[in-house]
């Protein structure tokens, strides 16, 4: 079976030929194509290949663990790599936005616009199928392996797909209906890059959240409290301390017992504690502290 760090980098390798594969197809189809929205939708697949890169070169780093220089692991490499793609999505889709706008304002004053031809059409929906594709495939192992890092990328290919529907429609106005109409190409342009924009801040924040030491979900602190309580009557929860490093949760607990407890007896409090929470957070993506004070 494949390590963690193998799968997420298998697949993010395959992604990324086959996203600057499609990339060089987009760029000639935008050029002999004349389309706009084709040529923006080939700069956002580049970007997913820039996306790909991040996260191949932050798995590596975060896989390393612990060292004395990193006590608590490498988790947070991965977190930066989620946030550098949230940031790249934000710039994507001010771009997008700005060239619409641009080519909107030159058909509304006169200009002329060249009408796309229908080889992008045919780029577009090969687009969709292969963007949707790898999509479902990065969703899937990141959740398998809880990678946020994967996630986040899978919805950077998801914003890809999305990109391409809307040069789809776009284009598919532009050329059969013609006229003012060929305005659909860049005004679907603008529309996708709000989705985008949309897609980037729902990604940034959580990043941010993690990067700042925010507690886990709070579902998850109250299953972590009652697993504590329920661990031992002979302890009781002080207090309770958690945050989170790429895929490692991170639980600090507190427990008060009798002054008169012996050290041994501490301990299998503090283990009996350890291994309750282990039978619901797994050993290997969580590091778990139990510190005994006594009452």
């Amino acid at each position: 079976m494949r390590s963690r760090e193998q799968r997420m980098t298998f697949v993010t390798t395959a992604c990324a030929v086959a996203n600057l594969l499609m990339a060089v197809i987009k760029i000639l189809a935008g050029i002999y194509g004349k389309s706009a929205a084709m040529m923006a939708d080939a700069v956002h697949s580049l970007s997913d290949v820039v996306a790909d890169a991040v996260v191949l070169i932050m798995v590596r780093i975060s896989a390393k663990g612990t060292d004395e220089r990193h006590n608590w692991g490498r988790g947070k490499y991965e977190t930066i790599a989620t946030l550098a793609i949230s940031i790249l999505l934000l710039f994507i889709a001010a771009d997008m936005m700005k060239d619409g706008i641009e080519t909107i304002r030159e058909i509304l004053i006169g200009g002329d616009i060249e009408t796309p031809s229908r080889i992008t059409l045919w780029v577009a929906v090969i687009s969709i199928v292969l963007q949707e594709t790898i999509f479902r495939w990065n969703i899937h192992v990141g959740k398998a392996v809880d990678s946020q890092t994967m996630i986040a990328n899978a919805w950077h290919h998801r914003s890809d797909a999305l990109a391409s529907v809307a040069a789809l429609i776009g284009i598919g106005g532009a050329i059969f209906i013609g006229g003012k109409w060929v305005m659909l190409d860049p005004l679907v342009g603008c529309i996708i890059s709000i989705v985008i924009l949309i897609i980037a801040v729902r990604m940034l924040l959580p990043a941010l959240h993690e990067l700042t030491d925010g507690a886990l979900p709070k579902e998850d602190i109250a299953k972590i409290s009652d697993i504590i309580r329920s661990a031992t009557d002979k302890a009781a929860l002080k207090s309770l301390r958690t945050r989170k490093s790429g895929h490692i949760n991170i639980i600090d607990a507190t427990v008060s017992v009798r002054a008169d407890m012996s050290i041994a007896g501490s301990t299998d409090i503090t283990e009996q504690i350890k291994s309750a929470l282990r039978q619901e957070f797994s050993a290997d993506d969580t590091q778990i502290s139990v510190v005994v004070e006594p009452d």
